[in-house]
């Protein structure tokens, strides 16, 4: 009876931490161009849904001449997994992308659909002090379009 019971604890405890480890955040910091120009940093953490077990983004992005970041709403194509809709705060624009490998390719959208740029980006690696520099940022940014 000792060993079943020391069995299935082993087990719960492996699963357990199976489990912790498939809820860890995950961030990319990707790089590139709109209209092919017009140099942009985007990037964006991945995680869980504690209740779903759907993933849940959390993104920003930026103009590089500009140190202000543009929070944005990723939401994912459930049934092409590599389809993304990244609608800016404040509905100034939408990002429509596709991601393929380490890229994402699509447009970006002005809110009257009269303006459409190309968009390319290129995933760029990051160093542990910048993904948490990019956290403070991101939460900052967040903070400052949320707050009452």
């Amino acid at each position: 009876m000792k060993k079943v019971i020391l069995f299935f604890t082993i087990c719960f405890s492996f699963l357990s931490h199976l489990n912790a480890q498939s809820q860890a955040p995950v961030s990319n910091l990707y790089k590139g161009t709109i209209d092919g120009k017009t140099p942009i940093t985007l990037y964006i953490k991945t995680e869980e849904n504690p209740c779903t077990a759907d993933l849940m983004f959390a993104s920003m992005y930026r103009y590089n001449k500009s140190s202000k970041w543009i929070q944005i709403y990723p939401t994912q194509n459930k049934k092409a997994e590599n389809e993304f809709v990244m609608v800016e705060h404040d509905f100034s624009g939408v990002l429509i992308l596709k991601k393929t490998g380490n890229t994402f390719s699509g447009l970006w959208i002005s809110p009257d659909t009269k303006k459409q740029l190309k968009v390319d980006l290129k995933e760029a690696s990051m160093t542990k002090k910048e993904v948490e520099s990019y956290e403070k940022t991101m939460e900052r940014v967040s903070f400052d379009n949320n707050d009452c």
